[in-house]
């Protein structure tokens, strides 16, 4: 396949694309935020109100090399989410993709690990997305109440995902960041990937700033890696000029061993197209040596989420 930068070396660079999403809205799994959200991150969510199965990923990628994917749980009815991780299997087996799943258990319900045990039987199930409770704004609080991050039982929960050698997919927006490196610290032999670059969705100098503490905090911890990706402001474009420092950033700080570039579709689609995503990913590390370019686009993904290809 051929990108769409001529004489480019990374043309046929093999990709993983570590974090997307796939969902039928006509279905029988259920995604109510979607068809009713509730909070707008990133604006208008109307261009994403619609189905997205693996024939369209499929045509959203031909321009690049995608040699396997990881299909991440999209908040689906929580009753459904054994239901949506059968239909990944189920896509997959049709379209070769996902190549490996990240399903969703609670940690702290009674029925916890029997919804676990029920996620890895299915072969391609990696890990796990579970999400603590976030405040709405920086400036909010939901310390100390059930599901946030300083509650006993909920960090207690997470235990279960080394019982059954399972990841931990970590979403936090950049607020929470120090926070979540707390907890991480509590499992240093968890495989635990902080999802979508931390979400800095603010970038005024303060918030930055505290972006970059709690990225830090986390970096600080050698079990934890990051996913490049959910590089979106809600009032501005996706450009290079803004985000590429970021990236290289965020490589710094959690070395080139522990980062991966992921697209988020169809989420980030609200502010450009998987070819126009992924060719600022690679104009952004163009002068890294190529062995650290395969890394960041596919081997450690392989090596994180376990991936054979």
């Amino acid at each position: 396949m051929k990108s769409i930068i001529d004489n480019d070396p990374q043309a046929n660079i093999p990709i993983i694309d570590a974090h997307h999403h796939l969902w039928d809205l006509q279905g029988h799994i259920n995604y109510d935020w979607l068809v009713h959200p509730e909070h707008n991150w990133l604006g208008n969510y109307s261009a994403i109100q619609r189905t997205y199965l693996a024939p369209e990923y499929l045509r959203d990628t031909a321009l690049h090399n995608v040699i396997g994917t990881v299909a991440i749980e999209a908040e689906c009815d929580r009753s459904q989410q054994v239901a949506e991780t059968k239909w990944f299997s189920e896509v997959s087996e049709q379209y070769g993709l996902p190549s490996v799943i990240v399903a969703h258990a609670w940690v702290d319900t009674p029925n916890a690990e029997e919804i676990l045990a029920q996620q890895v039987q299915y072969k391609r199930v990696r890990g796990i997305r579970t999400k603590p409770i976030i405040a709405a704004t920086p400036t909010d609080s939901v310390k100390g109440q059930p599901r946030s991050l300083q509650d006993p039982k909920w960090i207690e929960g997470l235990a279960l995902l080394e019982k059954y050698n399972l990841s931990w997919d970590l979403r936090l927006p950049w607020w929470h960041l120090k926070e979540g490196a707390e907890v991480a610290a509590c499992y240093p032999k968890m495989n635990i990937i902080l999802n979508h670059t931390g979400y800095p969705w603010h970038r005024d100098v303060a918030s930055m700033q505290g972006w970059r503490e709690g990225m830090q905090a986390l970096a600080d911890l050698p079990n934890v890696s990051c996913k490049i990706s959910g590089l979106c402001v809600a009032d501005r474009p996706w450009t290079l000029e803004e985000n590429g420092p970021i990236i290289r950033e965020t490589i710094k700080m959690f070395g080139v061993e522990r980062c991966m570039f992921a697209s988020n579709f169809p989420v980030d689609s609200l502010k450009g197209s998987w070819d126009y995503i992924y060719t600022q990913f690679k104009r952004s590390v163009a002068d890294l040596p190529m062995a650290d370019q395969l890394k960041l686009f596919a081997q450690n993904a392989i090596r994180i989420y376990r991936i054979e290809l």
